[in-house]
Protein backbone atom coordinates (compact mmCIF):
# COMPACT_ATOMS: atom_id res chain seq x y z
CA UNK A 1 0.00 0.00 0.00
CA UNK A 2 3.04 2.51 -0.36
CA UNK A 3 2.37 2.40 -3.34
CA UNK A 4 -0.71 4.18 -2.74
CA UNK A 5 0.60 6.47 -0.45
CA UNK A 6 3.29 7.82 -2.76
CA UNK A 7 0.13 7.94 -5.66
CA UNK A 8 -2.00 9.84 -3.23
CA UNK A 9 0.88 12.23 -2.14
CA UNK A 10 1.98 12.79 -6.16
CA UNK A 11 -1.68 13.82 -7.06
CA UNK A 12 -2.28 16.31 -3.78
CA UNK A 13 1.00 17.71 -4.76
CA UNK A 14 0.65 18.26 -9.03
CA UNK A 15 -3.20 19.51 -8.28
CA UNK A 16 -3.63 22.73 -9.37
CA UNK A 17 -4.26 25.45 -7.01
CA UNK A 18 -7.84 25.72 -7.80
CA UNK A 19 -8.62 21.82 -6.96
CA UNK A 20 -7.43 22.35 -3.41
CA UNK A 21 -9.06 25.64 -2.69
CA UNK A 22 -12.77 25.78 -0.69
CA UNK A 23 -15.75 26.25 -3.44
CA UNK A 24 -17.54 29.49 -3.52
CA UNK A 25 -20.89 29.54 -1.48
CA UNK A 26 -23.44 31.39 -3.85
CA UNK A 27 -25.61 33.41 -2.52
CA UNK A 28 -28.88 31.69 -3.43
CA UNK A 29 -29.01 28.02 -4.42
CA UNK A 30 -30.18 27.37 -8.06
CA UNK A 31 -33.43 25.76 -8.10
CA UNK A 32 -33.29 21.58 -8.88
CA UNK A 33 -32.50 21.10 -13.03
CA UNK A 34 -35.19 19.25 -14.19
CA UNK A 35 -36.22 18.54 -17.82
CA UNK A 36 -38.34 21.97 -18.47
CA UNK A 37 -35.09 23.70 -17.03
CA UNK A 38 -32.86 22.09 -19.04
CA UNK A 39 -34.69 22.34 -22.17
CA UNK A 40 -34.46 26.06 -21.62
CA UNK A 41 -30.70 25.90 -21.19
CA UNK A 42 -30.30 23.63 -24.22
CA UNK A 43 -32.46 26.06 -26.41
CA UNK A 44 -30.19 29.06 -25.24
CA UNK A 45 -27.14 27.08 -26.51
CA UNK A 46 -28.77 26.27 -30.05
CA UNK A 47 -31.81 27.47 -31.17
CA UNK A 48 -32.39 24.91 -33.31
CA UNK A 49 -32.48 21.87 -31.18
CA UNK A 50 -35.14 19.41 -31.19
CA UNK A 51 -36.70 17.64 -28.34
CA UNK A 52 -36.72 13.91 -28.63
CA UNK A 53 -38.86 12.02 -26.19
CA UNK A 54 -37.14 12.85 -22.76
CA UNK A 55 -34.04 14.06 -24.31
CA UNK A 56 -32.65 16.76 -27.05
CA UNK A 57 -30.88 16.67 -30.11
CA UNK A 58 -28.50 19.57 -30.57
CA UNK A 59 -25.13 21.10 -31.94
CA UNK A 60 -22.07 22.33 -30.27
CA UNK A 61 -19.80 23.85 -32.20
CA UNK A 62 -20.86 21.84 -35.25
CA UNK A 63 -20.98 18.67 -33.15
CA UNK A 64 -24.01 16.68 -33.21
CA UNK A 65 -25.25 16.00 -29.73
CA UNK A 66 -27.77 14.10 -27.45
CA UNK A 67 -28.99 15.13 -24.43
CA UNK A 68 -31.04 12.18 -22.74
CA UNK A 69 -32.74 12.37 -19.24
CA UNK A 70 -34.71 9.73 -16.90
CA UNK A 71 -36.87 11.71 -14.63
CA UNK A 72 -37.88 9.10 -12.67
CA UNK A 73 -33.76 7.98 -12.14
CA UNK A 74 -33.60 11.38 -11.90
CA UNK A 75 -30.19 10.92 -14.10
CA UNK A 76 -29.30 12.66 -17.65
CA UNK A 77 -26.85 11.53 -19.94
CA UNK A 78 -24.94 14.00 -22.79
CA UNK A 79 -23.72 11.85 -25.66
CA UNK A 80 -21.35 12.49 -28.91
CA UNK A 81 -20.99 9.15 -30.72
CA UNK A 82 -17.34 8.81 -31.97
CA UNK A 83 -16.79 5.47 -34.02
CA UNK A 84 -17.66 1.94 -34.20
CA UNK A 85 -16.02 0.32 -31.23
CA UNK A 86 -15.40 -2.82 -33.20
CA UNK A 87 -11.52 -2.39 -34.59
CA UNK A 88 -10.24 -0.15 -31.36
CA UNK A 89 -7.07 -1.27 -30.38
CA UNK A 90 -5.40 -2.02 -27.04
CA UNK A 91 -3.57 1.06 -27.23
CA UNK A 92 -6.45 3.39 -28.48
CA UNK A 93 -8.65 1.99 -25.04
CA UNK A 94 -5.58 2.22 -22.71
CA UNK A 95 -5.00 6.31 -23.84
CA UNK A 96 -9.17 6.66 -23.37
CA UNK A 97 -8.80 5.17 -20.19
CA UNK A 98 -5.57 7.33 -19.33
CA UNK A 99 -7.65 10.43 -20.53
CA UNK A 100 -10.73 9.36 -18.69
CA UNK A 101 -8.36 9.71 -15.27
CA UNK A 102 -6.92 13.11 -15.77
CA UNK A 103 -7.73 14.97 -18.90
CA UNK A 104 -11.14 14.48 -20.19
CA UNK A 105 -12.60 15.83 -16.44
CA UNK A 106 -15.88 15.42 -16.09
CA UNK A 107 -16.58 13.95 -19.73
CA UNK A 108 -15.66 10.51 -20.28
CA UNK A 109 -15.16 7.52 -23.20
CA UNK A 110 -17.67 5.23 -22.99
CA UNK A 111 -18.69 2.17 -24.87
CA UNK A 112 -22.46 0.84 -25.23
CA UNK A 113 -24.07 -1.05 -28.47
CA UNK A 114 -21.19 -1.64 -30.14
CA UNK A 115 -20.13 2.37 -30.22
CA UNK A 116 -17.75 4.54 -28.97
CA UNK A 117 -19.13 7.85 -27.60
CA UNK A 118 -17.84 10.90 -25.79
CA UNK A 119 -20.12 10.94 -22.50
CA UNK A 120 -21.41 12.92 -19.62
CA UNK A 121 -23.37 11.47 -17.05
CA UNK A 122 -24.90 13.05 -14.07
CA UNK A 123 -28.05 13.24 -11.44
CA UNK A 124 -30.17 15.21 -12.87
CA UNK A 125 -31.75 17.61 -10.00
CA UNK A 126 -28.05 18.64 -8.26
CA UNK A 127 -26.98 19.68 -12.02
CA UNK A 128 -26.50 23.31 -12.02
CA UNK A 129 -26.85 25.56 -15.12
CA UNK A 130 -22.76 26.36 -15.54
CA UNK A 131 -22.08 22.91 -14.48
CA UNK A 132 -24.06 21.47 -17.45
CA UNK A 133 -22.47 24.18 -19.35
CA UNK A 134 -19.24 23.41 -18.92
CA UNK A 135 -19.87 19.44 -18.97
CA UNK A 136 -21.39 20.12 -22.74
CA UNK A 137 -18.24 21.76 -23.64
CA UNK A 138 -16.44 19.35 -22.42
CA UNK A 139 -17.94 16.37 -24.26
CA UNK A 140 -17.72 17.83 -27.27
CA UNK A 141 -13.94 18.89 -26.48
CA UNK A 142 -13.38 14.93 -25.98
CA UNK A 143 -15.03 14.27 -28.85
CA UNK A 144 -12.77 16.69 -31.01
CA UNK A 145 -9.38 15.39 -29.34
CA UNK A 146 -10.18 11.69 -29.70
CA UNK A 147 -7.53 10.35 -31.64
CA UNK A 148 -4.76 13.39 -30.76
CA UNK A 149 -5.08 14.87 -27.14
CA UNK A 150 -7.79 13.48 -25.16
CA UNK A 151 -8.50 16.67 -22.96
CA UNK A 152 -11.74 18.22 -22.06
CA UNK A 153 -9.99 21.52 -22.82
CA UNK A 154 -9.91 22.84 -19.31
CA UNK A 155 -7.27 21.83 -16.54
CA UNK A 156 -5.71 18.61 -16.34
CA UNK A 157 -6.09 16.56 -12.93
CA UNK A 158 -2.63 15.73 -11.65
CA UNK A 159 -0.98 12.49 -11.42
CA UNK A 160 -2.18 10.68 -14.22
CA UNK A 161 -0.40 9.80 -17.52
CA UNK A 162 -1.58 12.47 -19.96
CA UNK A 163 0.89 15.11 -19.38
CA UNK A 164 4.10 12.66 -19.78
CA UNK A 165 2.29 11.46 -22.90
CA UNK A 166 1.48 14.97 -24.16
CA UNK A 167 5.16 15.91 -23.11
CA UNK A 168 6.63 13.94 -25.41
CA UNK A 169 5.08 15.16 -28.62
CA UNK A 170 6.75 18.36 -28.34
CA UNK A 171 9.76 16.28 -26.95
CA UNK A 172 9.58 14.55 -30.25
CA UNK A 173 9.53 18.07 -32.36
CA UNK A 174 12.34 19.70 -30.52
CA UNK A 175 14.20 17.17 -31.01
CA UNK A 176 13.68 17.30 -35.06
CA UNK A 177 13.87 20.99 -34.77
CA UNK A 178 17.51 20.56 -33.74
CA UNK A 179 18.42 19.34 -36.66
CA UNK A 180 17.01 23.00 -38.53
Amino acid sequence: MAWLRTFVTACVLAAPAWAQEAPEVPDAPEPPMTYERLGRIIFALDENAQPMGTGFQLSISGVPMLVVTDPAADRMRAMVPLRPAEGLTAEELMRMMQANFDTALDARYAVARGQLWAVFIHPLSPLEKDQLISSLGQTVNIARTYGTLYTGGALQFGGGDSPGIQRQLIEELLEKGEEI
